[in-house]
């Protein structure tokens, strides 16, 4: 196990800092699904900005996590992607 997998493991024994990751983690897995699927398509932040309509400055944000972008801008993303947007509720983790 790495250092930082070590690490890791520590912190989420931090009932504070568990509660923070669990509550961000929907957060980045949206953000990182986007990288993924404008990666896969070799689409530059540019490029994917210009298929929605917006500036990349935009894109720059929601990928680094400092725009919380709403339900018909999902929606945007993910026709531009060829995509379909879905979400889900599951059971919380005990």
């Amino acid at each position: 196990m790495s250092d930082l997998n070590k690490f890791f493991e520590k912190q989420m024994q931090n009932e504070e800092f568990r509660k923070e990751y669990n509550r961000l983690t929907p957060k980045y897995e949206i953000i990182k699904e986007i990288i993924k699927e404008r990666n896969e398509q070799n689409l530059t932040q540019k490029q994917f900005a210009a298929k929605i309509g917006i500036k990349q400055s935009n894109i720059s944000r929601l990928e680094n996590g400092n725009y919380n972008p709403s339900i018909d801008f999902l929606q945007k993303i993910a026709k531009a992607l060829g995509k379909e947007l879905h979400i889900e509720f599951r059971k919380t983790k005990a």
